[in-house]
């Protein structure tokens, strides 16, 4: 074979292989980054089941901010997690925040006015009704609903908290910036108490996972 049709068969094979690898990364663009690591695994542990009904549902049914004797006299939920999330925190006899710094962790805003932040349950009681606890005991529902062991409870502005309400991640999504957080966070809860996701759920959980490093 003469060495300019040699040069022509190589410089087609490579032209080829660029085309490959150039329609490759389309695929990939179009399927979106995949996720990895513990939480994309728990995540495929999840039952996909469509959302249930919310015949029944009372936020009494989950009672909420019980005494937290750990976190010091007089304390409740909301009290401990103020504590805990907070930066130089304060508190009176009553065990309430007197003076600190928080993050919302939706937002990442600043706050030192602890009547402006709420104490957010990452998987909304709502939520958690019509993906199963609407079959629990008063007992457990108390226990997920105080949950400290689990990132179940969040401090965050409260304007945050209240756009997102009962809502699902196909649904609401904090700033971009804490996408891996918040999705690590819901699949780590739902996990832990055996909670179910629908099927939009679970793929906007998949894209917030795609932007963990």
């Amino acid at each position: 074979m003469k060495k300019s049709a040699w040069m022509s068969v190589v410089a087609a094979a490579l032209l080829g292989l660029m085309w490959v690898v150039f329609e490759s990364g389309l695929l990939d663009d179009a399927r979106g980054s995949q996720p990895t690591g513990a939480a994309a695994d728990q995540l495929e542990q999840l039952r996909v089941a469509p959302s249930g009904s919310m015949d029944g549902y009372s936020r009494e049914r989950f009672k909420h901010w019980t005494s937290q004797p750990q976190a010091g006299k007089n304390c409740n939920t909301r009290e401990a997690v103020l504590a805990r999330d907070g930066v130089n925190v304060k508190t009176n006899n009553s065990c309430e925040s007197v003076s600190g710094t928080w993050t919302s962790e939706y937002t990442g805003q600043q706050l030192t006015d602890a009547s402006a932040i709420d104490i957010d349950h990452m998987v909304p009681l709502a939520n958690a009704w019509r993906s199963g606890a609407n079959t629990w005991d008063d007992a457990r529902r108390e226990k997920f609903a105080n949950d400290m062991d689990l990132p179940q409870l969040v401090a965050v502005d409260a304007s945050s908290n209240r756009s997102k309400g009962d809502q699902d991640p196909s649904q609401w999504k904090p700033e971009k910036t804490a996408w891996c957080d918040y999705a690590t966070k819901w699949v780590e809860v739902k996990k832990g108490y055996d909670l179910t996701v629908t099927q939009e759920e679970k793929q906007a959980l998949k894209e917030m996972l795609a932007t963990c490093s």
